[in-house]
């Protein structure tokens, strides 16, 4: 199954959370350049710290995400953020886009604490690892042109990416590059995206034993209360909100035929 099958809003050039994130990562970064003393303070307290350091504190996976080591860092970073990113946002909603986006920085810098213990992390790469992985899974043969010149399609960039990292992971000990959070933020991706798709081991069993509340369809009777339209408007808002993903077998249904008549 692929996200490709529905788009529940108009396409963004920079939609909300793609501009929230890239501002708030560069302001965040010209007020370290400009502010010696607080470029500190950042990294003492924002950096993620392995817990074993004694300087570990419990918003650190949050925080460490917006910040970077240098303008570079930062710039390549928010470029594959925007480039990435854009049309996910534009289809997931902004919401879902979120959330995923933080669940994979998150998970990026949990697994990278456990295999690495010697230094502070800092970076979003892992959440945009996340971005750029979800983006393979959604356009795999999407063309993607390295350097502007040599065409490659999605899905193939994945591969190549995850190849590379597992192999300078191996050796990154005494690296400034956290190759176990790019990894990890993959992985962490992989797992977000397949639960939602529902593929994942005992996601059958789940569904059985936990659905039956949460996919109670209201009588017919209900729905005859009140006009068709304001229906289609409530499962489009669900989609904006949490991604088709999310919609029962009978809000599917309705929304199908809802556009078959419209055609």
């Amino acid at each position: 199954m692929r996200y490709d099958d529905y788009q529940p809003g108009g396409f963004s050039l920079m939609p909300p959370a793609i501009k929230a994130l890239i501002i708030s990562n560069v302001l965040i970064a010209l007020f370290g350049w400009l502010l010696p003393g607080l470029n500190y303070a950042l990294r003492d307290y924002g950096a993620l710290w392995p817990v074993g350091s004694g300087n570990f504190e419990i918003w650190q996976p949050v925080t460490y995400l917006f910040l970077h080591g240098g303008f570079g860092h930062l710039f390549f970073n928010m470029l594959a953020l925007w480039m990435f990113g854009v049309e996910i946002e534009n289809y997931w909603g902004t919401k879902h886009f979120t959330s995923y986006y933080f669940t994979c920085g998150i998970g990026a810098g949990i697994l990278n604490m456990i295999f690495t213990h010697d230094a502070p992390t800092i970076g979003a790469s892992g959440a945009v690892y996340g971005v750029l992985l979800a983006f393979g899974m959604m356009f795999p043969d999407r063309y993607i042109y390295i350097y502007f010149l040599i065409p490659i399609k999605a899905k193939f960039l994945i591969a190549i990416y995850v190849v590379l990292e597992f192999f300078a992971s191996l050796g990154s000990s005494g690296s400034n590059v956290a190759h176990f959070a790019h990894l990890g933020g993959m992985l962490i991706g992989f797992i977000y995206i397949k639960i939602m798709q529902g593929e994942l081991p005992m996601q059958g069993w789940l569904e059985k034993t936990f659905a039956a509340k949460q996919n109670y369809t209201p009588p017919t009777r209900t729905l005859n209360s009140r006009s068709k339209q304001d229906r289609i408007d409530e499962i489009l808002d669900k989609i904006s909100r949490t991604g088709y993903e999310s919609l029962t077998s009978e809000e599917k249904r309705e929304l199908l035929e809802a556009s078959k008549k419209q055609d």
